[in-house]
């Protein structure tokens, strides 16, 4: 199960200050395990994990993708810029808006980040709300 821990629990309550349940949303890892030590991905394993990571993107349909984190951001967005670069405004993904934000065990490290953490996210709700509207 993705984002367990202390991690996990700061989601759930990032989420819930935008007034979303876990359970409504749909939570995905670009890696389908653990690499050994919790350590980044490497690029052959990314390479290898992602058709399946693109095959439930199709599968789900989503509307609104977040991707928590530098590394999650740059493997979809086939690019090498900074997260600081990229989070902040929507992107495109295959005709799906796409935000980038800090990951959560990020958050946990660096404190400082949660202020732009929560822009971000409130950008993702008035997106949502629109699109719901529509």
């Amino acid at each position: 199960e993705p984002f367990v821990g202390r991690a996990g629990q700061l989601l759930n309550k990032i989420l819930a200050a935008i007034n979303f349940q876990r359970e409504e949303v749909y939570i995905a890892n670009i890696l389908k395990c653990r690499p050994p030590e919790n350590r980044d991905p490497l690029p052959e394993e990314i390479e290898k994990c992602e058709p399946y990571l693109i095959e439930q993107i199709k599968l789900i349909q989503p509307k609104l993708i977040c991707a928590l984190g530098r590394i999650s951001a740059q493997a979809l967005l086939k690019t090498n810029l900074p997260l600081n670069r990229l989070r902040g405004r929507f992107h495109d993904y295959q005709g799906i808006k796409f935000l980038v934000t800090y990951h959560p065990a990020a958050l946990l490290r660096y404190p400082q980040f949660k202020k732009d953490t929560w822009e971000d996210v409130k950008l993702l709700r008035a997106e949502y709300d629109k699109i719901s509207r529509q």
